[in-house]
């Protein structure tokens, strides 16, 4: 998303300087999330418009897909092409299958009023979904990631305030990741630092030293993905830039991110 408010899309190729392409909504509003599928469609928050719009990547055009009633700060696709939208003032997560022409919505997650019960949110954010269809929601304003098994509207605390097992203090979580193994990766936005899970449990991997502009640290960082070689990116929002860690390999099964 272009942090100047344009209301653009910039897409970069691997290691390029400049964007090798620039998509337009001209829809107007503001884009509070976007998601990337495998073959290259984008999905983009247009809640502003009270809708959720997706960019084909084979016809160039964009067209509306989902009706909501406020704006997505976060979207997912599930492996069924299910579109997941987190309506964050109205503390619910909603579903729709992209592969029906009807718009009606399901809930999967939340009661439509904030709160920090099991079965409640409050301003959620960033999704993740499973191959086994669970779902992950980073519940910013509640400062934990909530699993909600398939089919479940009861909720698990697996890292932050409220978790049955000792994981990691969490500010705002908006972002969340699951990796190949399972481990959790998580945007501590509050706390300007990227936080990942592991044999040892959780610990610190981007942002350790505090909140700032140099190259290791972030300010008020607002979503982040993996490619296909472990690197991630990081969207470092008060920075007003996209950040690159690379994946450093080391002997004995060790690894770090640079």
């Amino acid at each position: 998303m272009d942090p100047r408010g344009w209301n653009e899309i910039l897409i970069w190729l691997n290691d390029s300087v400049n964007p090798s392409r620039i998509i337009q909504d001209n829809n107007g509003g503001y884009q509070y999330s976007i998601f990337v599928t495998i073959n290259g469609d984008i999905y983009i928050d247009n809640g502003d418009n009270a809708e959720v719009d997706k960019w084909t990547s084979d016809t160039n055009i964009i067209v509306p897909v989902m009706y909501v009633s406020s704006s997505c700060y976060g979207l997912f696709v599930d492996v069924n092409d299910t579109l997941y939208c987190s309506i964050y003032n109205s503390h619910q997560v909603v579903t729709k299958s992209l592969n029906s022409v009807s718009n009606m919505l399901t809930i999967v997650a939340g009661i439509g009023c904030a709160g920090s019960s099991s079965y409640m949110l409050s301003y959620p954010q960033g999704l993740f979904v499973d191959t086994n269809f669970d779902l992950y929601v980073a519940d910013c304003g509640n400062n934990r990631i909530q699993l909600f098994e398939s089919g479940q509207l009861t909720a698990t605390t697996v890292a932050g305030s409220g978790s049955s097992i000792t994981t990691i203090a969490l500010s705002c979580p908006n972002g969340i990741v699951l990796d190949a193994d399972k481990y959790l990766f998580i945007v501590d936005s509050g706390n300007n630092r990227i936080v990942g899970s592991g044999p040892n449990g959780f610990r610190c991997i981007i942002g350790c030293s505090g909140g700032g502009s140099a190259s290791n640290q972030l300010d008020t960082p607002q979503s982040m993905a993996f490619d296909n070689y472990g690197n991630i990116f990081v969207a470092d929002f008060n920075n007003v830039r996209i950040q690159k860690f690379n994946l450093l390999n080391y002997n004995l099964g060790k690894c770090s991110i640079e």
